[in-house]
């Protein structure tokens, strides 16, 4: 397998991955990500290759991708860290980007 043809499986893999991320389905999300670590795997075994301008790109195209990921994790754990402080009566007070919370 070339570090392309790695590549291409890891952006398909974060494409699978987003869309389980989107659906909460979660044995999609776990094949997803499998599949991914796997292709990252792939990707390290071709480390010999010179990277060209299309392997740059998918690479960068798969960084961006990952990046999506991250978001919608972090924002599920931001709602329901907030649910759990809202059931348990425990409401944090809002933050605002300055670094200030509203009192």
């Amino acid at each position: 397998m070339t570090r392309r043809d790695a590549l291409i499986a890891v952006i398909e893999s974060l494409h699978a991955e987003i869309a389980a991320l989107k659906s909460n389905d979660l044995p999609a999300l776990e094949a997803a990500t499998r599949a991914k670590l796997v292709g990252i795997d792939a990707v390290a075994l071709c480390d010999g290759e010179a990277p060209n301008a299309e392997v740059r790109a998918l690479a960068a195209e798969a960084q961006r991708l990952n990046e999506t990921c991250r978001i919608y994790v972090n924002l599920m754990a931001a709602n329901v860290r907030r649910r759990l402080q809202l059931l348990s009566g425990n409401a944090a007070p809002a933050y605002r980007p300055g670094g200030y919370a509203l009192a």
